[in-house]
């Protein structure tokens, strides 16, 4: 399984970004897919997380702000990221779990099976 992330780079605060996760090596239909981040000297937090069913979840403060998606059809997700904060700064990592629960959503680090390398977001006051 390989998870890549597109779509990182340098926004200005108020801005958007949107992010993109393609996977490959199997087919992905019964996986929930997820967002963490890390900004430097915190720990990784999920941002938000999508099931299969197409449940999701989303950290407390960013829904409305951040959108997350997939199509189960190209193994792709993506996250959209609007009204851009330096809070936001980090490095942003596409995860993946696989499940037989079409409703669950993964917010823990622990709950992910596979990680991709990461994609640096910085956003500039």
């Amino acid at each position: 399984v390989q998870l890549e992330e597109s779509g990182g780079g340098l926004v200005q605060a108020g801005g958007s970004l949107r992010l993109s996760c393609a996977a490959s090596g199997r087919n992905f239909i019964t996986y929930a897919f997820a967002w963490f981040r890390q900004a430097p000297g915190k720990e990784r937090e999920c941002v938000a997380s999508i099931g299969w069913g197409g449940n999701t979840y989303y950290r407390n403060g960013l829904k409305g702000r951040f959108t997350i998606s997939r199509d189960n059809a190209k193994n792709t997700m993506s996250l959209q990221m609007n009204n851009l904060n330096p809070d936001d700064t980090a490095v942003y990592y596409c995860a993946l779990t696989w499940t037989g629960d079409s409703d669950y959503v993964p917010h823990a680090q622990h709950n992910i099976d596979y990680w991709g390398k990461g994609t640096l977001v910085t956003v500039s006051s």
